[in-house]
């Protein structure tokens, strides 16, 4: 793995990053994946300023490893949010759900390594252009918020591909060795695994959700919102609640009022399992158990390497 652009570029063990999630990711999650040989990322999206401020200084304190932090542009005290990661001497960004432009200059005249998430060619184009280090290609199976033009990570891995020169990472139905070889096959550089981590031990989900997490089978999440913002979810009260509305040809604001404030935190956090927002990728079929995040990359580091052995032999 030595040559590979992903672990030169984040200087880790495994070309693995640990995705930035809301309401899942603090700072034992991503310290522990830092700790584990992979990029652990600390989620923003779901912290206030001083919130991150805190949970920066503990993962420094947890980890001498390489961490960083996934902001989603969409979120206000975006330049407190920027100055914090400054100040606090994190060397990695993950920027997602916005323009690339805004952001990637600023740090990078900072000396920090600036990723970007992207759901499409065009995107990954724009973040190139933009001067990102390195994109996350992210699939229509994935969970949480979604690229509107459902490409699924099989066929985006290889269009991205073709069309960039920046390393590339993929995400989207990632929970497996063989996941992420088959990735890798198609042309990424290295993965980033999101709903695998949040059925963690280290992982700040509430355990009713990471249970239901493990309990999901093939077909129980489901892409919706897709006027506001698509994002995916297990399909629960809330998300039947919103079936209903749908009939009746609601107008954006409808929905806005429905889904009212502070929805996901409900679900994942507090694990309000019927009323709450409860973001998780198709891949959720696939995981079976919850544990240590340490296990879950030695598992999928053991996979991936008997997987290119088999591979070798066919």
């Amino acid at each position: 793995m030595s040559n590979n652009r992903i672990t030169q570029l984040f200087n880790i063990k495994y070309p693995m990053v640990q995705a930035g999630m809301v309401w899942n990711s603090g700072w034992r999650l991503a310290s522990a994946a830092s700790n584990s040989g992979i990029l652990g990322l600390i989620g923003a999206g779901s912290m206030y300023p001083e919130v991150l401020r805190k949970h920066i200084q503990k993962c420094k304190k947890a980890t001498d490893k390489p961490f960083g932090v996934n902001v989603p542009m969409l979120y206000p005290n975006l330049q407190e949010i920027m100055d914090i990661i400054v100040e606090e001497g994190v060397k990695i960004v993950f920027t997602s759900a916005g323009d690339p432009k805004t952001w990637t200059h600023w740090l990078k005249e900072r000396g920090i390594t600036v990723v970007h998430v992207v759901s499409s060619v065009k995107f990954a184009l724009k973040a190139q252009e933009a001067g990102v280090d390195a994109v996350v290609a992210e699939g229509f199976e994935a969970g949480g918020h979604n690229g509107r033009d459902e490409t699924t990570t099989l066929t985006l891995i290889p269009m991205v591909k073709e069309q960039i020169h920046i390393p590339l990472i993929a995400a989207g139905g990632i929970a497996t060795g063989k996941a992420m070889l088959a990735t890798m096959i198609l042309g990424a550089d290295g993965v980033q695994v999101g709903s695998r981590f949040v059925a963690s031990e280290e992982s700040s989900a509430h355990d009713a959700f990471k249970q239901l997490v493990v309990n999901a089978k093939e077909g129980d999440t489901q892409l919706t919102l897709k006027e506001l913002a698509p994002v995916r979810l297990i399909k629960n009260k809330f998300y039947n609640d919103l079936q209903e509305l749908y009939k009746k040809a609601p107008s954006a604001e409808e929905l806005k009022t429905l889904l009212g404030r502070a929805r996901a935190k409900k679900g994942m956090f507090e694990g309000n399992l019927e009323e709450g927002e409860l973001e998780i990728g198709q891949i959720a079929g696939l995981i079976h158990d919850i544990k240590p995040v340490s296990k879950i990359v030695e598992d999928m580091m053991q996979e991936f390497e008997e997987a290119k052995r088999t591979l070798n032999h066919l």
